[in-house]
C-alpha cells in the first residue's frame, strides 16, 4: 500500500489552526468529512477521541498518526496536518507534536487498516523525511514531499 493511494492532495493542511489536541482532532476530522460525504466528521471525532482515551496516537518525535474504524466508511483515507510552533498531544516522549497523519477505515478492514498505519510509521522513521515535513511549504510542496519518500519504497 502506499500513502498516495489512501492520501489526495487537497487533504494536506500545511500550517493547522488548532494549539490543542481536541483542536487538531476537529480540524483534521472536519477537513476528511469535507473531503468524503461519506464520512460523519461528528462521529469521526467521537471515534477519535475513543481512540485516544486508549493511549495517545503521538508516538514521539514530533508525530501523531490519530486512527480509527469509522461506520460508512467505504475506503481507507487520511489527511496529513502539520502544526509549525508544535502542539500538546500527549505524546510518549512529552515534547510538542508537529506532524499528523489522521487515518480513517472502514469498520470491517483490520488487514488494511493495519498496512496504512505500518506504511505511515515506516515512512515517519526516516529523520531526514521527517525534518523536510517539517519545514515551510504549500500544501502542493508538502504532497510532493509525501509523493516522493512514497515512491521510494
Amino acid at each position: 500500500m502506499k500513502i498516495l493511494d489512501i492520501l489526495a492532495p487537497n487533504a494536506i493542511i500545511p500550517a493547522m489552526r488548532a494549539t490543542t489536541k481536541s483542536e487538531a482532532l476537529r480540524e483534521l476530522a472536519s477537513l476528511l468529512a469535507t473531503l468524503h460525504p461519506e464520512i460523519d466528521g461528528d462521529r469521526l471525532m467521537q471515534v477519535l477521541l475513543e481512540r485516544e482515551a486508549l493511549g495517545s496516537t503521538a508516538i514521539g518525535e514530533g508525530i501523531a498518526i490519530p486512527h480509527g474504524k469509522m461506520p460508512g466508511a467505504t475506503n481507507v483515507v487520511a489527511a496529513f496536518g502539520r502544526s509549525v510552533a508544535g502542539l500538546p498531544f500527549d505524546s510518549l516522549d512529552g515534547n510538542p507534536t508537529h506532524l499528523f497523519f489522521l487515518l480513517v477505515a472502514p469498520e470491517e478492514s483490520a488487514g488494511i487498516h493495519l498496512k496504512a498505519l505500518a506504511r505511515v510509521a515506516r515512512l515517519l522513521k526516516d529523520k531526514s523525511f521527517r525534518d523536510r515535513l517539517t519545514s515551510d511549504g504549500s500544501q502542493e510542496q508538502i504532497f510532493a514531499i509525501i509523493k516522493e519518500e512514497d515512491e521510494k519504497y
